[in-house]
C-alpha cells in the first residue's frame, strides 16, 4: 500500500484518533514503505548525495590546498614514521550523540549540522557526518586522523601544532520561530559563526603544523562552514594560515560522503553563492537585522528596500562585498568566447503582453439555498469523539440561525466578479510572457586538467530613463538583475545557447498590475558571478504600443 504519515508517533500501530479522549482505538497508522530505491524512482540516496556535492561552494583555495589525496601523497609529513597527520576540528564535524533526530523538529544545534528546524523538517534516515566520510577515505596506512569533537579551545593549540593539515568545522543555524536554541529565537540574531567558531578557526589556524621562525603557520587549514545563509568570515578570512574554505550550506542526510568527494577531488566543486557574504552585517542595508522588539501592537514589515535586496543593493550603493552573489571556484578553470546575441525581435514587440486567453475551463456553481436542517442532523449510529469537529448540527433549533435577515455580510462585501488578472491565464502566468525575445550563444571551454561544471550566468540591464505607460513616471530600476544561468559539464568545450524570454526583460508595473516590455537598449553580460562578467552585448529592443 502507499505510505502514510501519522502527526503523532512514528510506530507502526498508533491511536487511530489521537487526541479523543474517548477513543482508544488502534491500528496501522504508518506504513514503511521503502520508497529510496526503487524501479521507478532510481537510486535517491546517490541524488541526495549528487545534490549536496552541487551545493557545496569553494571559496577560497590558496596553493591548491584542495583537493587532497586519500594516502596523503601530496602533502608533507613532519612526523619521523612518515605519515601524514590530519586533524579534524569542531563539532560541526561530528554526529550528534543522541542522534540525528534528537531535537524535535531539528530544534537545536547539536552535532553536524545538516538541515535547519522548523515545521517543515524531515526525520533523517540516516546522516553520514563529515568526520565518518573522512575517516572512511583516508588511507591509514598512510594518514593518521586526529579528532578534535569540540569547539573548545582549551589545549587545542598542541593539537593543531601535531598536524599537517587540519579540517576546522563551523556552523550557523537557525529556524521557525516556535522554536528556541541558546537564544536563537527562530532568526539568528546576527551573521557569524556560532559555538564560538570564530575563535576555534583563528586557534587552529594560528598554530596547524606548529610555526616557522617568523611565526608563520606551517600546516594548511581547511575552514568548512555549514549554515542556513551567509555567515561573516571576517574574523580570518585572511588569515594567513587559512589555505581553503568550503561553504557546504544545510547537505541533508549526504553530508559526509559529498563532502569527502570534493575533498579528495572525485568531483570538482561546482556550487555558487545564492547569496552575497558581506564583510559587515551593516552592509546589508538598514532592513536586515532582526526585528528584537515589536514596532507596534502588531509588528509591521513595510518591505521599504523595494527591490534592492542582497546584490541589488550591494550594486545601487557600491558596496565590496567579501564574496559576491553567483561567486563559486572551481578545480579547474574555463573561459567564454565567440558569445554574441540574437535578437527575435527586429520589428518590434508589444509593451504588453498578448491578451489573456478566453479561459478553458467554467468554474463550478455552488448551490447556495439553505438546505433543510432535517438534512444537516446528526446521523444515527455514528460515534461522536470529543475534540473533533463535525458538520452536523444536534438539533433543529441549531439551523434556524441568529435572526438577523440577511446575512450581516461587512462593509464593502459584494458578490461582483473580479476580471480576470491580464497577467495570468496558465501556470507561471500569460504564456505570451515565455515567447523567446532573445538567445545567447556561446562555447565554454574548460582550459584545466580535470572535467569540471561550469555555471554560466545571464545578467540584464535596463535601458536608461525607464517609464511607466501608464502614469509616465520614471521606474526606479537595479543596476542589473540576474535572468538565466546554466550549469554545464564540459571535459573541453561545450557549446550553449541560452534564451531570454519576454518576462526576463519585463518589469511588474503596478499600476498596470501587468508586465512592460520597455524600449530602448539593454545591456546582457555574461559571466560567473554578479561582479566577474566578462562579456557584454547590447539588445535594442522596440517596444510597440499596445493595449490590454
Amino acid at each position: 500500500g502507499k505510505p502514510n504519515f501519522s502527526s503523532w508517533t512514528d510506530a507502526e500501530v498508533g491511536q487511530l484518533h489521537p487526541g479523543a479522549s474517548n477513543s482508544q482505538e488502534k491500528g496501522v497508522v504508518n506504513k514503511f514503505v521503502e520508497v529510496r530505491q526503487t524501479e521507478e524512482g532510481g537510486d535517491h540516496d546517490d541524488l541526495a548525495r549528487t545534490i549536496a556535492r552541487e551545493g557545496i561552494v569553494l571559496l577560497k583555495n590558496d596553493k591548491k590546498a584542495l583537493p587532497i589525496s586519500r594516502n596523503g601523497s601530496a602533502l608533507e609529513s613532519g612526523a619521523q614514521d612518515g605519515k601524514v597527520r590530519v586533524g579534524i576540528f569542531g563539532e560541526d564535524a561530528f554526529p550528534n550523540p543522541d542522534g540525528p533526530n534528537a531535537c524535535p523538529d531539528r530544534g537545536c544545534n547539536d552535532g553536524t549540522l545538516a538541515m535547519g528546524w522548523g515545521s517543515g523538517a524531515a526525520e533523517f534516515p540516516y546522516l553520514v557526518s563529515p568526520a565518518e566520510a573522512l575517516h572512511a577515505n583516508f588511507d591509514m596506512q598512510t594518514v593518521e586522523v586526529t579528532d578534535w569533537k569540540t569547539n573548545k579551545g582549551e589545549h587545542v593549540d598542541g593539537t593543531a601544532a601535531a598536524q599537517d593539515v587540519c579540517l576546522v568545522f563551523i556552523n550557523s543555524d537557525s529556524g521557525e520561530g516556535y522554536i528556541s536554541w541558546n537564544g536563537v529565537k527562530g532568526d539568528r540574531n546576527d551573521l557569524l559563526p556560532q559555538k564560538g567558531g570564530n575563535e576555534l578557526v583563528t586557534a587552529v589556524a594560528a598554530n596547524c603544523g606548529g610555526r616557522s621562525e617568523s611565526g608563520a603557520p606551517l600546516g594548511k587549514t581547511i575552514v568548512v562552514v555549514h549554515a542556513v545563509g551567509p555567515v561573516i568570515l571576517e574574523n580570518w578570512i585572511e588569515h594567513v594560515g587559512v589555505h581553503a574554505v568550503l561553504i557546504a550550506h544545510l547537505p541533508g542526510q549526504e553530508s559526509g560522503n559529498a563532502l569527502a568527494d570534493i575533498i579528495f577531488g572525485d568531483h570538482s566543486p561546482s556550487g555558487h553563492l545564492p547569496y552575497t557574504i558581506a564583510r559587515s552585517e551593516d552592509d546589508y542595508g538598514p532592513d536586515s537585522g532582526i526585528l528584537r522588539m515589536p514596532n507596534g501592537v502588531v509588528p509591521q514589515q513595510n518591505f521599504s528596500e523595494g527591490l534592492y535586496f542582497d546584490y541589488r543593493y550591494f550594486d545601487k550603493h557600491s558596496l565590496d562585498p567579501r564574496y559576491e552573489f553567483g561567486y563559486g571556484m572551481s578545480y579547474t578553470t574555463f573561459e567564454l568566447s565567440e558569445v554574441h546575441l540574437m535578437s527575435h525581435a527586429q520589428q518590434g514587440v508589444p509593451v504588453f503582453p498578448a491578451a489573456r486567453a478566453p479561459a478553458t475551463a467554467t468554474p463550478p456553481e455552488l448551490n447556495s439555498s439553505v438546505p433543510d436542517p432535517k438534512e444537516a442532523m446528526w446521523p444515527k449510529g455514528l460515534t461522536r469523539l470529543k475534540g473533533y469537529i463535525y458538520p452536523y448540527i444536534t438539533s433543529l433549533s441549531d439551523g434556524e440561525g441568529n435572526g438577523k435577515e440577511p446575512y450581516p455580510y461587512p462593509d464593502g462585501y459584494t458578490e461582483e466578479q473580479h476580471a480576470l488578472s491580464q497577467a495570468g491565464g496558465d501556470q507561471g502566468g500569460n504564456p505570451d510572457l515565455y515567447h523567446t525575445i532573445a538567445t545567447v550563444e556561446g562555447t565554454l571551454t574548460n582550459t584545466g586538467e580535470m572535467p569540471g561544471d561550469a555555471v554560466v550566468q545571464i545578467y540584464i540591464s535596463y535601458p536608461a530613463d525607464v517609464k511607466s505607460p501608464v502614469t509616465g513616471q520614471p521606474v526606479d530600476m537595479p543596476v542589473k538583475v540576474l535572468r538565466q544561468f546554466e550549469k554545464l559539464h564540459t571535459v573541453t568545450y561545450k557549446t550553449f545557447k541560452i534564451a531570454l524570454s519576454r518576462k526576463d526583460l519585463s518589469y511588474w508595473d503596478i499600476a498596470a498590475q501587468n508586465w512592460i516590455l520597455p524600449s530602448g537598449e539593454f545591456t546582457v553580460s555574461v559571466g560567473w558571478s554578479s561582479r566577474d562578467l566578462p562579456v557584454k552585448e547590447t539588445l535594442q529592443v522596440k517596444a510597440v504600443s499596445s493595449s490590454v
